[in-house]
């Protein structure tokens, strides 16, 4: 039992070593070394049992691989999130989640990966009755989505989204852009549906009806029936000289202009 005190001080003192040498690297910007270190901490600590500094070490480990190399960023951060869970902490494994589904997005460009891992972290917020953060990641899924033409699953996402917020007096400002939003995915696949939601919409909520969204859809499904180019975009200009479009409107506008007959340019002004 001796040799085994001894084996434990040693590796108690490896670890603070690895640590120091971690921040050393740090301080030199030496990204891969300072990952590395924190990671074989992370084992170390592992092997001692102590699963909290061992995800603390393997969460330091993703953050400094994170600017260097963010493949081994994510397994690190994999790591730490499966002790997190089988600690039952799932509210901190949730925003290691978005963390890897933002170096997804914004180093590794693969939306699919975003999207899933956006997903767990919605799933463990919704566990821990987190709801606002849970649907602040739904709202990222159903935006991906769009873009992948997954209508059906961003249209769930934000009719959800839209009746949750519509009742609370903080939110339901909100709700009028997730209706809109989920109508316009309707509109790319099928005007008739578009309408049909819109007027389930202002039957839900009644405030929608008068927002400049709600009118703007209106003018749109017009233009759209009667194959009026150019009320289309007349309308859509209208809107953005208020009301700045995003990147993603423009995106969904054009892919619905598309479907007006001989309307081949992409282009909204």
């Amino acid at each position: 039992s001796i040799s085994f005190l001894h084996g434990v001080k040693g590796s108690l003192e490896a670890c603070e070593m690895y640590t120091r040498a971690a921040n050393m690297f740090k301080i030199a910007k030496n990204w891969s070394a300072a990952g590395n270190a924190f990671c074989q901490a992370a084992k170390l600590h592992m092997q001692l049992q102590s699963k909290h500094d061992s995800a603390t070490s393997f969460v330091d480990a993703g953050n400094a691989y994170k600017k260097a190399d963010p493949q081994e960023a994510i397994n690190c951060l994999n790591a730490a999130i499966d002790i997190y869970t089988d600690m039952g902490r799932f509210t901190i494994a949730a925003k290691h989640h978005i963390t890897i589904a933002e170096i997804y997005e914004a180093e590794l460009v693969d939306i699919e990966k975003a999207i899933a891992h956006y997903e767990q972290a919605a799933d463990y917020y919704k566990g821990e009755e987190s709801n606002s953060s849970a649907n602040k990641c739904l709202l990222k899924v159903a935006a991906y989505a769009a873009q992948l033409e997954q209508y059906q699953k961003a249209i769930e996402i934000y009719e959800q989204v839209g009746t949750n917020t519509m009742d609370n007096p903080l939110l339901k400002y909100s709700a009028k852009e997730y209706f809109f939003k989920a109508a316009l995915c309707h509109f790319i696949v099928d005007e008739l549906n578009a309408k049909l939601a819109l007027e389930k919409y202002e039957e839900m909520f009644p405030a929608f009806t008068d927002s400049r969204e709600c009118k703007l859809l209106k003018k749109l499904l017009e233009a759209h029936e009667e194959q009026n180019c150019e009320a289309y975009t007349e309308a859509v200009k209208e809107f953005d000289s208020i009301s700045r479009l995003d990147q993603w409107l423009t995106t969904m506008l054009l892919r619905i202009k598309k479907s007006i007959q001989g309307e081949g340019d992409g282009d909204l002004k």
